[in-house]
């Protein structure tokens, strides 16, 4: 029930409907999936004596939580899982440290070639005690905050050592000017008196790329996002949110297929209600624009609590504190 709930949770908890790669997997590997209601939605029934697992491949052109599920599932497998994976690799990092936590539990996940990872069966995981880092990415808003207003952040319990993916966001704050400090135990950002532009493919870490697309009309240059085009089916369409929303705070903004490039238009800005599409990162990113931009509302702040539900209190902490 894990590998299920994990191959199909995501799609579903967005549209309820079954994804048809997660269920051509699943039937692969020895059980056998039903839409109750014909549809292709919620509910849906699985019958099987057991995944046996074995050789399998996943399409990964859309989100790496597939593949990272089947590895994680590896180990419970009768014949364990051969893993290839197909398509242009999305956030890659994350199965990186998918394969990575396993290691540390015991689990030994093998990669004969880059687009190939095996999970030898007979093994194990074994208990440990283990420290959860704080994550990464929704750090990346406190981070950006310090870029936006030319403070500083520093984030304790995630230092250089890390492998988490989205820790590179700080890589290209530093390439807008930003001071970045990065020691075992801490991240630390401050920005410029103005950030420059930069041309970047978020295609690794796109759960920022939100993030960035908010604070880009400060810089005094085009910030060029790529390599998101995948984000258009995740808990809103991002590339048409942060479009739509830049230009309603007065930005500048041209739409491409795979992101958007976003010009010097930090004069321009004015407060606005910012929709959220119900997407907790589209009102975390523009919440950060707002300690620049004033008259800022955010719509339905609450969609937020799916990853973050204190954020606006921390956010209203870090302000007090400055």
């Amino acid at each position: 029930m894990f590998l299920i709930g994990s191959l199909f949770g995501k799609f579903m908890e967005e549209s309820g409907a079954a994804d048809s790669v997660a269920r051509w997997v699943i039937e692969r590997l020895g059980a056998r999936v039903r839409a109750l209601n014909g549809d292709g939605c919620l509910p849906v029934e699985f019958t099987g004596g057991g995944l046996a697992g074995g050789p399998a491949w996943i399409d990964v052109s859309s989100s790496s939580q597939y593949a990272s599920a089947l590895l994680l599932a590896g180990p419970i497998l009768p014949r364990g899982i051969d893993l290839t994976l197909r398509g242009h690799v999305v956030s890659a990092p994350f199965i990186a440290m998918t394969a990575g936590s396993m290691a540390e539990f015991g689990v030994r996940v093998e990669r004969p070639a880059p687009d190939r990872y095996i999970v030898p069966a007979g093994q194990r995981y074994v208990a440990r005690e283990y420290r959860v880092e704080p994550d990464a990415t929704a750090a990346s808003y406190f981070l950006a905050a310090a870029a936006a207003t030319g403070g500083s952040v520093r984030v304790d319990g995630i230092g250089s050592g890390s492998a988490q993916g989205d820790l590179a966001f700080v890589d290209v704050l530093a390439r807008m000017g930003c001071e970045v400090v990065k020691e075992a135990d801490h991240i630390e950002v401050t920005g410029p008196e103005r950030l420059v532009g930069v041309e970047v493919d978020m295609g690794g870490i796109s759960d920022t790329a939100l993030t960035l697309a908010a604070i880009a009309p400060l810089a005094t240059g085009p910030v060029r996002i790529t390599g998101i085009a995948h984000t258009r089916a995740q808990e809103s369409d991002r590339v048409a949110a942060a479009v739509t929303e830049l230009r309603r705070v007065g930005a500048e903004v041209e739409e491409l297929p795979d992101g958007l490039v976003v010009l010097p238009s930090r004069d321009r800005l004015r407060g606005a209600s910012i929709r959220t599409y119900g997407d907790h990162r589209v009102a975390m990113a523009f919440a950060v624009l707002g300690l620049v931009v004033s008259g800022m509302v955010i719509e339905d702040p609450a969609c937020v609590a799916k990853t973050f539900p204190d954020f606006f209190d921390r956010l209203e902490q870090l302000v007090s504190v400055a």
